[in-house]
């Protein structure tokens, strides 16, 4: 696969590695007969160890398919986090670091996320765009506080911590996105 075809996750081989795709920057310069540069952010897979690379626009290479399997969070089994297959009901068992940093947006039943599968083994998870948490322990609501945009730390039932506005009690269900860990409305 050529560079300019590489898009967002996107999987690809380099060094005898499989990598997958998080970030593409392009740059062409402004001179004649300058040739665009393609910056790739890439993580391994599995392993999720960052490398940047930089390509021309017809350097190759091979792209590696990776599978996707529709699954529903099932349970903790010591560490590892069991998810199951919608359609078979096959257990996906993904160790914490696999999981990495998602561990905090999973909750029991958490359902719309994918499994990716390198030679039906699973190397990646893919959690929907928004989750539906509870807020644990946050600071009292104020008076006028639905006037302004400060926000204020909170705990949520997960563990995580986010900044989210004042109106927001204790209690509360609020959806936060997967993608940049905030605060995305009320649930």
């Amino acid at each position: 696969m050529k560079a300019y075809d590489m898009k967002r996750g996107t999987a690809v081989e380099h060094d005898g590695r499989i990598w997958q795709i998080k970030d593409v920057e392009r740059s062409a310069p402004t001179g004649r007969g300058g040739n665009t540069t393609y910056r790739f952010s890439m993580y391994s897979v599995p392993g999720n160890v960052k490398l940047d690379l930089s390509l021309r626009a017809d350097d190759d290479l091979p792209e590696v398919e990776l599978s996707r399997r529709a699954v529903t969070f099932s349970y903790m089994d010591g560490e590892a986090f069991v998810f199951l297959d919608i359609e078979d009901f096959t257990p996906y068992t993904l160790d914490p670091d696999l999981v990495g940093e998602n561990a905090g947006y999973i909750t029991e039943g958490l359902e719309e996320c994918f499994v990716r599968l390198l030679d039906e083994l699973p190397v990646g998870l893919q959690l929907p765009p928004n989750v539906t948490l509870q807020v644990v322990e946050t600071a009292p609501e104020l008076k006028g506080a639905t006037a302004t945009k400060r926000p204020k730390p909170a705990k949520l039932n997960t563990g995580i911590e986010i900044m989210v506005p004042e109106y927001v009690v204790n209690g509360e269900k609020i959806l936060v996105s997967t993608t940049t860990g905030e605060f995305a409305g009320r649930a």
